[in-house]
């Protein structure tokens, strides 16, 4: 396929202390290319006057970074594939496997990754118009799949597609769909209804092709006469954290009509002719509700959409052939103290299938095909549930459920360069604690800095002094490490350390003394979570007195919010100043330590 050179048209890329003349050499590197993070695929300097590198090579799905000398003073990093502007100390490039012609303007940070592609699409809703084609991935599961992530226009005279091969008429394919259909040889050209991004795919097999919109949008809000704004203010829905296209609300409201819209404006809007569930359609009818309180949800890429009426019952359990009750009778779940929306149960589960339902009946019921976990619907699939010992959780408002493994470490241990052995093949072990096999410390060790130049540098936690289960994060002095994560970015110091291998959760704090308690984070209740400008910590599990620190970390380890509270004073809480996002709460008392998670959804 055609290969365009990088342009140099963005902002100067500036740095603070090295200039682009005490560049020697610039590499790639990361898990996606050869070398992985260990050596620099070197670039090959094509334009000296625009400092412009070149590197043709074949990557991995994974990601990379670029960087300067062969070391990390100077890097680039950025969120945006397959173009987009690099910054100093950016995060992971995500990239797609496939063979590319890389390039990087050292003096901009505009980077490029050109794919080696015999499909391409093309057509005047395209940047390249008629005239070149853009190159579309290669799926490595399916050799006759090809996608690509891109922005579409539409119009009279500017909104046309095909797909071809080899950047020839020879062989292409049209179709009268959008934004499905299937395509065949020679057929129409495909016109584009609507503006935007799209995730473009295309069997070249069966003809199958597929624009799914990729368009995000800062706020969605319900809006009608059934909502306390009426049809001139938005009532606006809370986005999931993990899911941009995702989002939700508890509202009351009255017998009438409602639509969905985006950004406060009527540019974007849904309806529908289905309550209480359905398919938005833009521009549609308005949604007829019916009274009551309800938690709503709609996905703003599938435009699927529900009003789940609140409901407290009276007892939610799991069933099916993986239970110990199999399809006959349920067995009975916990309900949260202060949720009673969220229930709980420690189970041994066989291989087979399983469901929560309502009441002992069948009438409620909730279900999908996901695990270890995922979002039931009512009458859903059945789950497929893997032989094991679980925590299960699960939300009946929201649907939400989990089934975190339970599993029993001989030995967990402390290991890095950063550590006391400043090596990484011999583990501090960890004490486990005497009423919970996930709860492990060391009252006392110390650690060196970590160097963002070596990243042989910095500690991680490991099961049973082997690499097959160990956890790494980057946050520190408090995280939530995952198999196989980054290593842990430590400051040097001396601490007292405290991991659940459970969770992953783990706080590198004041030496412990013998009297220290580390306290399972299920006996302590953070609420509401998520949260928006308020929470209560319910310690009433827990035989404990005085004031106790509440530190709230980011992901990344950095301090937010720090006070020290009287035990009697732990309701509403104020955290309206924490953004949107993923938190750690660490609680420090005279005789206990204590992570719990917390969300921000605004």
């Amino acid at each position: 396929m055609i290969k365009n050179l990088l342009t140099t048209f963005c902002a100067l890329f500036l740095f603070a202390s090295v200039g682009v003349s005490q560049i020697t050499s610039v590499g790639l590197l990361g898990s996606a290319t050869p070398g992985g993070w260990e050596t620099d695929t070197d670039m090959t300097l094509i334009n000296e006057m625009d400092s412009i590198y070149s590197l043709d090579v074949t990557l991995f799905d994974g990601v990379v970074k670029f960087r300067a000398n062969d070391e990390w003073m100077i890097n680039w990093g950025g969120a945006d594939f397959p173009k987009g502007l690099g910054e100093q100390d950016g995060p992971d490039i995500p990239v797609f496997a496939g063979d590319y012609t890389v390039t990087l303007n050292v003096k901009t940070g505009e980077y490029c990754f050109d794919v080696d592609s015999d499909i391409g699409i093309i057509g005047s809703a395209t940047a390249n118009g008629w005239d070149s084609d853009i190159n579309m991935f290669k799926d490595q599961t399916n050799p006759n799949r090809f996608f690509v992530q891109l922005d579409l226009t539409a119009g009279e005279e500017a909104n046309e597609v095909k797909f071809r091969k080899d950047d020839d008429w020879a062989v292409n394919w049209g179709g009268e769909g959008f934004p499905e259909g299937v395509a065949t040889q020679d057929g129409p050209n495909i016109i584009v209804d609507e503006a935007g991004p799209y995730f473009v795919s295309l069997d070249t097999m069966t003809g199958e092709y597929l624009f799914e919109s990729n368009k995000t949008y800062a706020t969605i809000g319900l809006i009608g006469d059934a909502t306390p704004g009426g049809w001139d203010v938005d009532t606006n829905m809370v986005n999931d954290p993990n899911d941009a296209n995702l989002w939700t609300l508890i509202i009351t409201l009255t017998d009438g009509e409602v639509k969905f819209r985006a950004d406060d404006d009527w540019i974007d809007n849904w309806g529908g002719t289905d309550f209480p569930s359905g398919v938005g359609v833009p521009g549609g009818d308005n949604i007829q509700v019916t009274a009551g309180d309800y938690f709503v949800s709609f996905n703003s890429n599938t435009l699927e959409y529900e009003f789940r009426e609140i409901v407290e019952y009276g007892s939610v359990g799991i069933i099916g052939n993986a239970t110990p009750g199999d399809w006959a009778e349920d067995t009975d779940m916990e309900k949260d103290a202060n949720d009673v929306h969220q229930w709980s149960i420690r189970l041994e589960l066989l291989d087979g299938e399983a469901k929560f339902r309502a009441d002992d009946a069948w009438d409620v019921n909730w279900g999908s095909g996901d695990f270890p976990a995922g979002v039931a619907t009512q009458d859903g699939a059945n789950i497929p549930v893997t032989a094991g010992d679980y925590i299960i959780s699960f939300n009946s408002l929201s649907g939400a459920y989990e089934f975190r493994e339970v599993v029993e470490y001989g030995t967990v241990g402390l290991i890095g360069m950063s550590g006391p052995n400043a090596d990484w093949d011999n583990d501090v072990p960890m004490d486990k604690n005497a009423d919970d096999f996930n709860l492990w410390t060391l009252t006392s060790v110390t650690v060196t800095d970590y160097d963002p130049a070596d990243d042989a540098t910095g500690v991680k936690f490991r099961a049973d002094n082997d690499w097959a289960v160990n956890w790494g994060d980057v946050a520190f002095p408090s995280g939530v490490g995952t198999n196989g994560g980054p290593n842990i970015q430590t400051v040097a110091g001396t601490y007292g350390v405290t991991f659940n291998s459970s969770t992953g959760e783990y706080i590198f704090s004041d030496p412990l003394s013998n009297d220290d308690i580390i306290i399972d984070p299920s006996s302590i209740s953070v609420f509401p979570n998520p949260a928006q400008n308020s929470i209560s910590i319910d310690v009433s599990n827990l035989d404990i007195a005085g004031t106790v620190n509440i530190v709230i970390s980011d992901m990344k380890g950095a301090q937010a919010l720090s006070q020290k509270v009287d035990v009697s004073q732990l309701q509403n809480l104020d955290v309206s100043s924490l953004g949107t996002g993923q938190y750690l709460i660490t609680i420090y008392g005279d005789n206990l330590i204590v992570g719990k998670r917390l969300t921000i959804a605004k």
